[in-house]
C-alpha cells in the first residue's frame, strides 16, 4: 500500500459528543483537497466512549486509524504517538474539540506546497471568554522571550509539517516537550495563516488555569535558562542595591550622626524576610531545572499504546 500524502493526527480526551460530527466534517474536508490521506486519532485515556466510538469508525472507514492509551498522557504525548504512526508527506494536527473547523485545513496544505517546512495558524476572532484570551496574548509574549521563537499563536493545535521535520521531533527524546517551538528549532522555512475559530458547543476545556500556568512553566524551563539568568540578575541587581543602602546608613551614622541611620529593626527584618523569599525562590527554580534533568536521564517513554486499530476493527 503506497503512503498517503496527508496525515491528520488528532488527539482526542473524553470527545464522545464531538467525534460524531467530527469525523464526518474531516473526511468532507479531506476529499475536497484532492489529496490521499489517512487520520491518526489518538485515544489518550479517554474515560467515556470516545474509544467505543473511534473503533466503530475505523471498522467502517480504511483512512482511519485508532491509537489507545492505556491511561491519560496528555495532549502533546498523544500528538508524538500520532507522530510516529504518521505516512503523509504533510502532517497535520488539529483539535478535537471543533473549535478549528476542520474545513481549514486545505488552507495550510495549500501554504505547506509554496514549500514551506512548516505551516502554523493564527486564529481570528477567537470564540473563547475575554479572560481567556488575555491570557494567551500574555503566554504568546513571554513564550516569545524566553524562547526566541516568535509566532502569533502558539496555543492553537492546527498546523502542518513536512514530514522530515516530523521525523526529526520523533528523535528528540526529552520528556517535557513543547512542539510548536520545537519545530521551529528544526525546521527552515515557517510560516503562519489566518484561521477561523469556533465556539465550543458540547463539552468542556481539557485545560484548567492550573494546567495552562503549569503548561507555560514547563516550556520556559524546557527551552529557555532565561528564568535561571534572570534570577542571577535579580540577585546581582538586590545584592547592588543592599550595598548602597548599607552605604547610605553608615555615612549617615558617621558624617551627619542620624539616629535613624541605626533605627528601624522592623524594616531591618522586612529586608531580611525578602531576601529570604528571593533566595528560596531561586533554589526552587534551580530545583525544578535538577528535577528534569533527572527526568531525562531515567530515559523513561512519553506513553505506553494498549492497542493500534485500523479497517476492520481488529487490534494491532
Amino acid at each position: 500500500m503506497s503512503n498517503p500524502y496527508l496525515s491528520i493526527v488528532v488527539p482526542v480526551f473524553n470527545e464522545e459528543e464531538n467525534l460524531p460530527e467530527l469525523l464526518p466534517r474531516l473526511a468532507a474536508a479531506l476529499a475536497g483537497i484532492g489529496k490521499s490521506y489517512e487520520v491518526v486519532l489518538v485515544n489518550d485515556g479517554s474515560r467515556d466512549r470516545s474509544l467505543e466510538l473511534l473503533r466503530e469508525a475505523a471498522a467502517r472507514d480504511p483512512h482511519l486509524v485508532v491509537i489507545d492509551f492505556n491511561r491519560n498522557y496528555g495532549q502533546h504525548s498523544a500528538v508524538f504517538a500520532g507522530f510516529e504512526e504518521a505516512r503523509g508527506e504533510v502532517i497535520v494536527t488539529i483539535d478535537a474539540d471543533l473549535q478549528n473547523p476542520p474545513e481549514e485545513i486545505g488552507k495550510l496544505v495549500a501554504k505547506m506546497e509554496e514549500g514551506y517546512d512548516v505551516v502554523g495558524s493564527v486564529r481570528v476572532k477567537r470564540q473563547d471568554s475575554l479572560f481567556r484570551r488575555l491570557a494567551s496574548r500574555l503566554v504568546n509574549r513571554v513564550t516569545s522571550m524566553a524562547t526566541g521563537v516568535h509566532l502569533s499563536d502558539y496555543g492553537c493545535m492546527l498546523r502542518a509539517y513536512r514530514k522530515n521535520v516530523v521525523k526529526t521531533l520523533c528523535q528528540s527524546k526529552e520528556i517535557s516537550t513543547f512542539i510548536p517551538v520545537l519545530a521551529d528549532m528544526f525546521a527552515g522555512r515557517v510560516t503562519e495563516v489566518p484561521v477561523a475559530h469556533a465556539e465550543r458547543l458540547r463539552g468542556e476545556s481539557k485545560y484548567s488555569l492550573w494546567k495552562l500556568v503549569r503548561l507555560q512553566f514547563d516550556l520556559m524551563t524546557s527551552f529557555s535558562l532565561w528564568p535561571l539568568r534572570s534570577t542571577l540578575a535579580i540577585g546581582v541587581t538586590m545584592a547592588a542595591a543592599s550595598m548602597m543602602v548599607a552605604l547610605v546608613l553608615i555615612l549617615g551614622r558617621i558624617i551627619e550622626g542620624h539616629e535613624w541611620a541605626v533605627s528601624g529593626v522592623f524594616t531591618l527584618f522586612a529586608v531580611l524576610f525578602f531576601f529570604i523569599g528571593v533566595l528560596l525562590f531561586a533554589i526552587g527554580l534551580l530545583g525544578e531545572y535538577v528535577g528534569r534533568i533527572y527526568m531525562e536521564v531515567r530515559h523513561r517513554p512519553r506513553y505506553v499504546v494498549r492497542q493500534v486499530f485500523r479497517s476492520g476493527g481488529g487490534p494491532q
